[in-house]
This record gives C-alpha cells, sequence and structure tokens, in this order.
C-alpha cells in the first residue's frame, strides 16, 4: 500500500497479559529520576570543559543555552550525549568547548532548575549517543489493579526483557512526525531545516520498527527467533532500521520484514533516497538490576537500567497504564534516549 496515512499512533502490543493496573506517573518531578552513564569521564586536559549537570523541570536543550551564554561561546559549542525529560530530575554530562583563555567556573552558575555539579576538561566534545546508557529510579503512584499480575509481568520482564518499542516521544505531539515525514518523503512539502529533517527521518524509521516488532509479537514470536533472523552480540533477533541496501535477513525474516516494507513502501522507498543505510536494533531490551518496592499500598518503586536508545516507558507499558499529568507543551523538544 503507498498511500497509508499516519494520522496517529497504531496501538502496537504489549508481550505480556495485561494487568489491569494503573497508576499516576511523573506527578511530582522527584517521581522520574534519571542518571547517564557515560562511556568515559573527563580526564582533566583538553580543549573542553565537562560540566556534571543536576536538572529538575528544566530541558537539555535550555540548559545547553544557558551554559553556552554562562561560558560566552555559542550554542553549537555545547555538547550533550542526550535529550533527557523535562519534568523530572535528571543527570547528565554536557561539554563547552573553551580552548583558550581562562577557564569560567560554571559550578557558580545560579538557576533554578538546574546546578552544574563539577566541572573539568577533557579532549573531545560530547556528542549523541556517547553514553552507556541510563538508571531509573520511577515512583509510580495511586496504583490500583490486581497487585499480584504487576508482580508477575514485573518478574517476567525480570527474564525475558520488554519489546524494544520506540517510545512515543520519538514520534512527536500525537504521533504527528511521522505523518510529517511521510509528507516529506513523498514531496509534497519542503523541510529546509536539517535538525527537523533529521526528525521526521528518525520518526519514520522508528515507526517502521516498531511495525516489524509488532507484527511479530502479533504473530506469537515473542521470546522466540525465525529461520533467517539476524542476531546481535548476544544472542537475540534483531529488526530493521529501514535504509539503502538489501535486508540482511533471509528465508521467514526476511519474508516478514519485506511485508511491513511494502505497506509501509512511501516510507521506506523514501528512506533508501534519503541516503540512510540499513541498521539492525535488538527486538528485546533487557532492563539490567531490575529491582521494585511497595513503600505503600499505591506506591510502586521501580530501579533498572537500560542501554543508550532503550526507552524506560517500554519497560512501564509491560507492567500497567500509566497516566500523566496534562502539561504538554506542543514546542518541547523530545526526550530521544
Amino acid at each position: 500500500m503507498t498511500d497509508v496515512q499516519y494520522i496517529s499512533l497504531p496501538h502496537w502490543p504489549s508481550a505480556y497479559q495485561a494487568s489491569g493496573a494503573s497508576a499516576t506517573l511523573k506527578l511530582l518531578n522527584e517521581d522520574f529520576i534519571v542518571t547517564e552513564l557515560p562511556l568515559q569521564l573527563p580526564s582533566g586536559a583538553g580543549e573542553h570543559v565537562w560540566v556534571d549537570v543536576e536538572k529538575n523541570g528544566a530541558n537539555t536543550a535550555f540548559v545547553a543555552q544557558q551554559l553556552a551564554a554562562a561560558a560566552g561561546v555559542e550554542e553549537r559549542d555545547v555538547g550533550y550525549a542526550g535529550l533527557k525529560d523535562r519534568y523530572a530530575i535528571t543527570r547528565q554530562w554536557f561539554s563547552v568547548y573553551l580552548p583558550k583563555g581562562e577557564t569560567p567556573d560554571l559550578t557558580q552558575l545560579q538557576h533554578p532548575e538546574f546546578k552544574v555539579l563539577s566541572q573539568s576538561r577533557h579532549v573531545k566534545k560530547l556528542r549523541p549517543g556517547d553514553l552507556q546508557g541510563n538508571r531509573f529510579r520511577i515512583v509510580l503512584r495511586d496504583v490500583s489493579g490486581d497487585r499480584g499480575a504487576v508482580e508477575a509481568n514485573l518478574n517476567a520482564i525480570a527474564s525475558q526483557g520488554v519489546p524494544n518499542y520506540f517510545g512515543a516521544q520519538r514520534f512527536g505531539f500525537e504521533g504527528g512526525n511521522v505523518e510529517q515525514g511521510r509528507a516529506m518523503l513523498a514531496r509534497e512539502i519542503r523541510v529546509r531545516n536539517p535538525k527537523k529533517k533529521g526528525i521526521y527521518l528518525s520518526a519514520v524509521r522508528s515507526f517502521v520498527f516498531n511495525e516489524v516488532l509488532a507484527l511479530r509479537i502479533r504473530q506469537g514470536l515473542w521470546g522466540k527467533t525465525l529461520p533467517g533472523d539476524v542476531m546481535n552480540e548476544t544472542g537475540r533477533p534483531t529488526g530493521p532500521l529501514w535504509g539503502r541496501g538489501r535486508v540482511s535477513t533471509s528465508d521467514e525474516a526476511q519474508a516478514l520484514e519485506n511485508g511491513v516494507a511494502e505497506r509501509h513502501a512511501v516510507l521506506c522507498d523514501g528512506m533508501e533516497h534519503a541516503g540512510l543505510e540499513q541498521e539492525r536494533r535488538a527486538l528485546v531490551a533487557s532492563p539490567a538490576d531490575l529491582s521494585w518496592e511497595w513503600p505503600q499500598a499505591d506506591q510502586l518503586v521501580l530501579m533498572f537500567s537500560l542501554p543508550a536508545g532503550n526507552y524506560a516507558t517500554a519497560v512501564l507499558n509491560e507492567i500497567l497504564r500509566t497516566t500523566e499529568p496534562d502539561r504538554h507543551a506542543e514546542n518541547e523538544p523530545v526526550a530521544v534516549d
């Protein structure tokens, strides 16, 4: 089909039976604590000043702007490994390019929504993806439903992982970036802004991956391999991040992926013409060091780590249904890691 419209996101299936439970997520910023796990720590010497920042109610791009202003540099001279949630308490590294002159003491920067905990020099700029992953501590409030069913799903996740879906934030407000991407690839609209073009390409690529994963789950293939699957270094099957070149799967796995590509031909053909190369992504996300506790009968606290590019929402969606306070800002940069 080449005339598919992407007005809203589909309901992608879960791997486990729904617990029927529900809870409130991010009632308070301190209910969602994220600590970035860096690939490396600053060496103490180099042209870049790395700063360790804790933010509370600020988005990553805003903090980068404030650091640039305080250091007297352009915004492009500030780097970070990934965008973090605004309505949370998050800790992450930023780099500021300051090759010459006196080094400003950025720990003296005062702002109600963030603080610089420390700074040190390093030889390289932080770029998107320069992280091992993230550690989460999530408080779910007003939990209602079958506690036994919630515990059963938590135990299943601990042993088998969760579908490695891209989170809803990848697709923009109400999934609108997928339709914008389709229109861009179909040449119905022209997108001149490189950053916006990249966001739209990322959205459509992630959408096709989620469609492949969803089809496998619908066909009863969760936790199973297909003949022709491409396995990752942990021995688990992968799915396509679409682009130019032949898919690396074969046999039944290739047939399934090509079937999804035919349904979304405008997206897949467009991504090939846009110059994206074929890549692979794990179909299973495995939360590390998953633990949980019930401080109160209606309160559940989760703690776990995920590799870079995996989404905490993929874990939450397999446990219970969550709702958040309505505080959406349409122009808010989306958290992508």
